[in-house]
């Protein structure tokens, strides 16, 4: 068996149509598509590790999202959490966040308004990493 290192970390979705596998990847200012020949067997094996991966961790799956405050958002409903990714690097989380708001900020056509007006101050949070962490 020969094994090849990976690093997924820049895909944010995988598609499969026509007998090929596509990538949609997030190339730090641009997202990018990417169309490689593939069979399906390919976008199941990748759908299958996903799943594998987001069962064995906590993390909240993120959404990249247009705006000049947060890089992505993501909402763990079950816990009722909201994670937001600000362009500077940090990464917090939101606790007791209704799940009204989590549809409203992912539906809002200005993420930084609509966070500072109902979000911010109005929910206890936590930094994740605190090497981003705001002082």
């Amino acid at each position: 068996m020969k094994l090849s290192r990976l690093n997924l970390g820049s895909v944010i979705a995988v598609a499969h149509t026509e007998g090929h596998l596509q990538l949609l990847l997030n190339r730090g200012d641009e997202l990018e598509l990417l169309e490689i020949p593939a069979p399906e067997a390919a976008f199941e094996g990748l759908r299958q590790l996903n799943e594998m991966v987001a069962d064995s961790s906590e993390a909240i799956a993120m959404l990249p999202v247009n705006s000049s405050m947060a890089n992505a958002i993501g909402y763990d409903s079950s816990d009722r959490i909201l994670q937001v990714e600000f362009c500077n690097g940090a990464t917090y989380q939101y606790a007791g966040v209704e799940p009204e708001i989590w549809q409203e900020l992912h539906e809002t056509n200005s993420i930084g308004r609509y966070f500072n007006n109902q979000i911010r101050g109005n929910y206890d949070s936590n930094c994740i990493d605190e090497d981003d962490c705001y002082s």
